[in-house]
């Protein structure tokens, strides 16, 4: 009999029985002491929402528009590494259930299954995240092989010049493919399942690089090739060149200072996503929803703004949107019912989302998702931070 998904969290406590010990604490840790990590959740708990009744609620509509593309609800499926390892095939996959139900999938730089697997496995076109590398030639290349694929939107990830320890992924020895040693053969004899379906899979390593960075011909110089390759030289003037020669759309993610968001208009981009890399880089850092209203305020309406980070129900989807995000990205929600189901459990994700989105804007009292705004929300004193004044500057 199949299990009844009704939360986010019915997918979570499914796949943290399917899937190897080593993938599941990727997806599932920040870094550090995870302080960020956890209050990306936890900070959408402070804020409640304002209760309507007598309002007439039919015909209500979650549809709006994201990077100009019409989406069926305001979420898109954010850019995961290794989402290949959390199931067989999985960026196909989870491509497939995002163009079933009318919502945008990001490719990582760092995926299993290449940008022309996923392309040759879908329809729609999809986005492409990038990872600025020391080889430039390495980059132009995946520029042009993303606009072969027809993929419409460039997101560069600004917050991974450098790597933040994650203590969880050091002690397992994470590799895909995973490592043999004891620890890992004895818990992936545990995963019958998985295995046997990553044994027929299309690929068990990074499908974009291996075969097209020079030197890495297998994973065996993987692993090195990628620590020295993140670029610590990034700045805006490199941001700016890489947007000039993306012919589409360009979004900046990894914004979380409202002069990094006004940096980002002037570099010409088309959106910005408040993030903090999942709490997996900058330990210490606010919350992205807690950052949200201040980004928003920097910017007004000359830029989209988007979110992600700790969004596992549609209540947070509602609570950003009417903190003034044009739509929110999730990774952690969608991987659950990936590494629970495959592409089923994507699907089951986006719906259990859409459904407590529409439900709470409608006993919210409003029945266009356009219409939401601060005033759905009850925002505790101090939500944004009293902190003392620190002299930033650009």
């Amino acid at each position: 009999m199949s299990p009844v998904i009704t939360t986010i969290d019915d997918l979570h406590t499914l796949y943290r029985r399917r899937v190897p010990k080593m993938f599941y604490d990727y997806c599932q840790s920040g870094s550090w002491t995870e302080q960020t990590f956890r209050e990306n959740e936890t900070d959408f708990d402070l804020i409640r929402l304002r209760q309507r009744v007598a309002v007439d609620m039919e015909g209500r509509s979650v549809a709006t528009t994201m990077a100009g593309r019409d989406v069926s609800m305001p979420v898109a499926l954010a850019p995961v590494g290794l989402t290949g390892m959390q199931h067989a095939d999985g960026e196909i996959l989870a491509a497939r259930a995002a163009e079933d139900f009318g919502v945008p999938f990001c490719l990582s730089t760092m995926s299993i299954c290449s940008i022309e697997d996923v392309a040759r496995k879908t329809a729609s076109p999809f986005w492409f995240q990038l990872y600025v590398m020391r080889d430039e030639e390495f980059v132009d290349n995946l520029i042009g092989r993303a606009e072969a694929a027809g993929c419409d939107v460039l997101v560069i990830t600004l917050d991974l010049q450098i790597l933040g320890q994650r203590h969880k992924d050091l002690k397992n020895g994470l590799s895909a493919p995973p490592k043999l040693t004891p620890a890992s053969i004895a818990n992936m004899a545990t995963k019958v399942g998985w295995g046997l379906e990553m044994m027929q899979a299309t690929r068990r390593t990074f499908g974009n690089i291996v075969g097209h960075a020079k030197g890495v011909g297998d994973t065996s110089s993987l692993s090195s090739w990628t620590a020295e390759q993140f670029d610590p030289r990034l700045d805006w003037d490199k941001i700016k060149m890489l947007r000039d020669k993306w012919k589409g759309k360009v979004v900046l993610k990894g914004i979380l200072d409202p002069e990094d968001a006004r940096l980002a208009l002037d570099v010409g981009a088309d959106a910005i996503i408040v993030s903090n890399h999942g709490g997996r880089q900058l330990d210490g850092a606010l919350s992205s929803i807690r950052m949200l209203p201040e980004i928003v305020d920097a910017v007004g309406d000359k830029i989209e703004v988007w979110m992600d980070g700790g969004v596992r129900s549609g209540q947070d989807v509602l609570k950003a949107v009417a903190l003034g995000a044009r739509g929110v990205m999730i990774g952690r929600a969608y991987i659950y019912g990936l590494g629970a189901m495959g592409q089923k459990g994507v699907g089951h994700a986006l719906e259990v989302i859409r459904k407590e989105l529409d439900t709470t804007m409608a006993l919210c009292g409003e029945k266009d998702i356009h219409d939401v705004g601060p005033h759905n929300l009850l925002i505790p004193k101090g939500f944004r931070g009293e902190w003392e004044p620190t002299g930033r500057n650009n």
